[in-house]
């Protein structure tokens, strides 16, 4: 039997026999739950791992050093799922062992057994072993948003204690590139000279979109700012907030000029004093409906969890795309094609299958991350499509179609990616 067929049987198989840790019995329809186990997906949001040790460019903010906080069940420590994931992933060896004889091959073959043809990474640049074309970039650009000074924001929140010193440091590194060791004096020549001049340099080196993490740092509420109140705050180091929106639109509308999506953390994140109202997508209406940012893609990473019927509404603007990531690792399987199926009914061209695979841990690294997410997201489809199927809602054929939609083709058409589209096979 040739490998992809052997990785497919066994796709298949754990959709079935995985059904446990569901929390119910799933009841996919067995040709469906074929199908989908054989599509090579598009994840569209990750962060893997160079194979290199000391690799620390996967996040602009990494969350594994936070404080303490109430972890969802499934991720906990002891989790049946992490040994379940490490158990099929590596087999008898362990993850150095692969490393090793694998060298920078190694995320490759991380992809081939998750069955995942492109993974969009989330990292701050790319490296050995993370190289197109099955990993393209996306890099962050929240840095770009605090020129000024950060320290009273620091103390604001202590869930944020550590992470305006990691966006001052990043933003150090985008001026140093650019030419300036501090920012310059006026907003004109910054968004020109270090933010517009970031932002293509990231174009040239092979970024399809851009990646905000503002919800770990503020509110979303990204109001539309006059230009002149803009540069007075700026100048005169008050009214920060107003800087802050100023510049987002900005990047929004310089990242749609130069065909880069825009992504954005819309959902509960980690942290016990994470601020979830702040991440409310409703926030975001205005700069959606912002005409100057009608040319700009926006991708919802994970679904808006909890506010997922929020992100089903702005799914019918033009420029708006959602994925389910970290739902899926976060989540039970039903939970999820429940809220698959509702977008799925309404916006089914705008659903993106994505895994957020991270290195939490040594027992959860992105491996085991994206691979419960991978198992979970594949599940979840296969529910709400074999629902809405027994429901009279779509034929087989069109059950089909949606699977490789969701899985693929809805992400290759978005970023413009020259793979085997559905429509092309």
């Amino acid at each position: 039997m040739a490998p992809g067929n052997r990785r497919t049987v066994k796709l298949l198989a754990l959709l079935v026999a995985l059904a446990p840790f569901a929390g119910a019995q799933l009841q996919i329809d067995p040709a469906i739950a074929a199908e989908i186990a054989k599509i090579k997906a598009i994840d569209n949001h990750a962060h893997p791992v160079l194979p290199a040790a000391g690799d620390n460019g996967y996040d602009a903010l990494p969350v594994e050093h936070m404080d303490p906080y109430t972890e969802p069940v499934r991720t906990r420590a002891g989790s049946p799922l992490a040994a379940e994931a490490s158990r099929q992933l590596f087999g008898d060896h362990t993850r150095q062992e692969l490393i090793s004889q694998k060298r920078e091959g190694y995320p490759n073959w991380v992809l081939d057994q998750l069955g995942i043809e492109t993974m969009l990474a989330n990292r701050i640049s790319m490296g050995p072993g993370i190289t197109p074309p099955r990993f393209l970039w996306v890099p962050y650009e929240d840095a770009l948003m605090y020129p000024l000074d950060n320290r009273n924001l620091a103390s604001a929140n202590s869930d944020r204690k550590a992470f305006f010193a990691d966006e001052d440091r990043l933003l150090r590194q985008y001026l140093k590139e650019c030419g300036y060791e501090k920012p310059p004096a006026g907003l004109g020549e910054y968004l020109q000279k270090v933010v517009d001049a970031t932002l293509e340099r990231h174009k040239r080196g092979g970024a399809v979109a851009v990646k905000f993490e503002a919800a770990y740092l503020r509110s979303l509420d990204f109001d539309e700012v006059p230009r002149a109140e803009a540069e007075d705050a700026y100048t005169r180091g008050r009214d920060y907030k107003k800087v802050q929106d100023y510049i987002f639109r900005h990047i929004a509308e310089q990242a749609g000029r130069l065909g880069m999506a825009v992504h954005l953390h819309v959902a509960w994140g980690p942290g016990g004093y994470f601020h979830i109202a702040g991440t409310n997508p409703l926030l975001l209406e205005s700069v959606m409906n912002d005409p100057r940012l009608h040319q700009t893609n926006f991708v919802l990473l994970h679904g808006g969890w909890p506010f997922t019927r929020e992100i089903t509404a702005l799914l019918t603007k033009p420029n708006v795309y959602a994925d389910f990531s970290a739902q899926t690792f976060t989540n039970y399987p039903r939970a999820v094609a429940q809220v698959l199926r509702e977008w799925l009914e309404l916006t089914p061209e705008k659903v993106l299958f994505a895994t957020d695979a991270y290195p939490y841990t040594e027992e959860m690294g992105w491996e085991q991350a994206g691979w419960i997410a991978n198992q979970t997201g594949r599940q979840a489809l296969g529910l709400a499509l074999t629902e809405m199927m027994n429901d009279g809602e779509i034929t087989r054929d069109r059950a089909t179609e949606l699977a490789h939609m969701v899985l693929h083709d809805n992400s290759a058409k978005l970023y413009g990616l020259r793979t085997n589209l559905r429509a092309e096979r």
